[in-house]
């Protein structure tokens, strides 16, 4: 008897928990030959374990974008994609992803104290952050962080890719344009801790809400908040946030 003809199957990337944005994303088939004829009679060695993948990335629109880009690549697995905020570190030690992609330039501040968590927490975890060349003082930030690798927004989707694989074999891999742009930056006094104090406090956010924010006690806080006037000579916390933002450091 004849068998039934089936098309190709629909692979999916792994699910993931509730509470994340997405499961089950769907992969391209592949347009490769099912079938290839081997001369060597020696078996073939198994497929390489895939690149895990976390996105960290508020804007559902461009996360969804980026994990479907990403999961159609046979050697990358997206794990969990999520917003930013206290979810991070606790989905990456569930997921136990390789690379964390984390998008700086729409997060700004709490993003960047996610990846200095990331690399305290789960160091084996390495961080690629999204930035744009024309916020060179966010993106000098996120090179002082530990990042492994940095992608301009402006260069194409195949960037991200080749930047994935190569943090994954242990490189680091910055855009140049994002290193032209932080390098253009004059260098600031401030701490990246400092930096990141004062850009919450530019946002309105009191010393009780930057604490609660990033896991510190409302007295460390104002100690930061001292420090950092006294640092640019500053007389007020709002004069602070005036020379910081005019230097391009925040």
């Amino acid at each position: 008897m004849i068998s039934q003809h089936r098309g190709p199957r629909t692979l999916t990337a792994s699910t993931v928990t509730a509470g994340d944005e997405y499961a089950g994303i769907p992969q391209l088939p592949s347009t490769q030959p099912s079938a290839v004829v081997r001369c060597s009679a020696q078996t073939p060695g198994p497929d390489p374990k895939p690149i895990r993948v976390l996105l960290v990335i508020d804007m559902s629109l461009l996360r969804g974008a980026l994990a479907a880009l990403l999961s159609s690549e046979d050697d990358i697995d997206v794990v969990a994609g999520i917003a930013a905020g206290d979810r991070v570190v606790p989905t990456a030690i569930r997921h136990q992803p390789d690379i964390a992609v984390l998008d700086v330039d729409q997060g700004g501040s709490e993003v960047l104290a996610s990846a200095q968590a990331l690399h305290e927490r789960l160091p084996e975890c390495r961080v690629v952050v999204l930035a744009a060349a024309q916020r060179p003082g966010l993106v000098r930030r996120a090179l002082d962080v530990p990042v492994a690798g940095a992608v301009d927004k402006d260069s194409q989707p195949r960037r991200l890719l080749t930047t994935i694989r190569q943090v994954a074999r242990g490189k680091r891999t910055i855009d140049p344009a994002l290193a032209v742009a932080a390098i253009g930056v004059a260098g600031s006094p401030l701490t990246p801790r400092e930096l990141t104090v004062l850009d919450l406090a530019s946002g309105g956010a009191s010393p009780a809400e930057i604490a609660q924010r990033l896991f510190l006690s409302r007295g460390t806080v104002c100690n930061y908040l001292s420090r950092i006037m006294t640092k640019l000579e500053a007389r007020t916390r709002i004069d602070a946030i005036r020379i910081a933002a005019e230097a391009g450091w925040i």
